[in-house]
């Protein structure tokens, strides 16, 4: 027998179709969430849903030296609290000059840069030498007051530490010069520093080996970078780590090195934080057998049918490591009802989309979703929501059974959504995935455990929050 929750049954109570969700100071360090690991918790215990936009300037500026305008941060904070968005990449470049998607003769710049310039002699890109046992304090007074202005603005950073596109020529057989080559730019490039360090063992013209721990000078140097960050945020409530983006498939021993010196690093300071290690071109297995806290996987089926780990990892889904240069507002639902966390490479002001002005608005719909998804995560029970794709005929459901459900019924319309529910009362909420507009119906009691049909009153992808009286 089903029980249908037809439209005349609809309130009259609809809530406003824009997102809510405060912007208190981040508060932590996070931790596992002790109940349910696929979460972070707080500093007061309640399970944290991370979500947001990330973009490649938001630390360093990049671009053609002389043309692109300096990355408007404070712009950029202001339009992810505006998305209600709580969740960056920090982007980290270990070069100076050069990127692959454009021409060598292109003079892009990145800076600042964690090393003193000071000579003697000339680099690659026609600057000074860099001195390899002196850091650039302003690269790091940088660092911490952009941390710092994300937190008062309740906004998480993952902090990246290095970069896999500022060692090798990606997408080549072999080096083009037609190309930019980053590793051109590398202060560990021999031709760049006045130290004698030279990354690259094997004399390739690229310098995949520093991340790796085929050299051990490359490695202290490393860990001393680490060493700086660390000691420069350490302080600070709403930071992460990731190790690397994008590093090749050698590095993964490297990946578990720096992990462990973090760990040990923090192991003896106020505050811990969580590490994470993300993935593209490195496997999925190694990113789960690694120390990591979190992980952002690979593979199509993290957007289209997202699997539940259970609990393996905490899972930050990132579009940027499976289809960079799409976004869809059903990901974030999919992923939020398999217990992952969603956030989108946004491409937002790069001067490579030909307008640094302005964001990209064919991603509004999914910065949105990002948003309402967050308010939703912050208005459930969210540490005793599990993954109960069994309970819905949509297969997407978190529930804590006969005490909490929230289901997502894709492309519906108006299609029945069933669900499989203990006895009890319920309260009945829909939501409009596209607007955020919701609905109360009028509530469903269910004495015997039975499939319960429910119709949505929207023709649109919906959600529905039962909650029990």
């Amino acid at each position: 027998m089903r029980l249908f929750c037809p439209l005349w049954a609809i309130s009259v109570f609809v809530l406003a179709a824009t997102t809510s969700v405060s912007a208190r100071s981040a508060s932590g360090p996070l931790r596992l969430h002790p109940q349910n690991p696929r979460y972070f918790a707080d500093a007061s215990g309640q399970a944290v849903f991370l979500t947001g936009s990330h973009t490649w300037a938001n630390f360093q500026e990049r671009g053609v030296e002389g043309e692109t305008p300096n990355f408007d941060y404070e712009r950029y904070l202001d339009f992810m609290a505006g998305h209600g968005h709580n969740f960056m990449r920090m982007w980290r470049w270990e070069q100076a000059r050069w990127m692959q998607f454009v021409p060598a003769a292109t003079p892009i710049r990145y800076a600042p840069m964690a090393y003193e310039r000071t000579g003697p002699g000339t680099a690659l890109d026609g600057k000074p030498k860099f001195d390899l046992t002196r850091f650039s304090q302003g690269y790091f007074d940088r660092l911490r007051q952009r941390v710092i202005a994300a937190q008062k603005r309740g906004i998480y950073v993952s902090v990246m530490l290095f970069q896999g596109f500022s060692v090798e020529q990606k997408g080549t057989r072999g080096i083009d010069p037609k190309k930019g080559n980053a590793w051109d730019g590398h202060p560990y490039n021999a031709r760049n520093n006045i130290n004698g360090m030279d990354g690259d063992l094997n004399h390739d013209g690229e310098g995949q080996e520093t991340h790796t721990l085929q050299n051990p000078e490359v490695t202290r140097l490393q860990e001393a970078y680490v060493r700086k960050v660390i000691d420069t945020l350490n302080d600070l409530d709403n930071v992460l780590w990731e190790i690397s983006n994008e590093s090749h498939t050698g590095s993964i021993e490297w990946h578990n090195h720096m992990i462990r010196f973090i760990r040990s690093c923090e192991a003896g300071k106020p505050k811990q934080h969580p590490i994470g290690m993300t993935s593209s071109p490195i496997s999925n297995p190694p990113l789960f057998a690694s120390a990591a806290d979190w992980i952002s996987p690979n593979g199509k089926d993290y957007l289209n049918d997202p699997p539940d780990t259970s609990g393996r990892k905490v899972i930050i889904v990132d579009n940027d490591h499976i289809r960079p240069w799409d976004s869809k507002p059903s990901w974030v639902w999919k992923n939020l009802m398999r217990g992952n966390q969603f956030i989108l490479m946004d491409h937002y002001m790069d001067f490579r989309m030909g307008s640094p002005r302005e964001p990209d608005p064919k991603h509004d719909p999914t910065r949105r979703a990002m948003g309402y998804a967050r308010e939703l995560a912050t208005g459930v029970n969210l540490a005793t929501l599990l993954p109960h794709g069994e309970l819905s005929s949509t297969k997407y459901c978190l529930a804590h059974p006969g005490k909490e459900y929230l289901a997502y019924q894709p492309d519906t319309a108006k299609a029945v959504l069933t669900l499989r529910l203990k006895p009890g009362t319920y309260r009945v909420e829909w939501i409009n995935c596209a607007t955020n507009r919701r609905v109360s119906a009028e509530h469903i009691e269910v004495k015997d455990a039975r499939a319960v049909g429910l119709a949505p009153p929207f023709e649109a992808d919906a959600l529905v929050h039962l909650e029990r009286q």
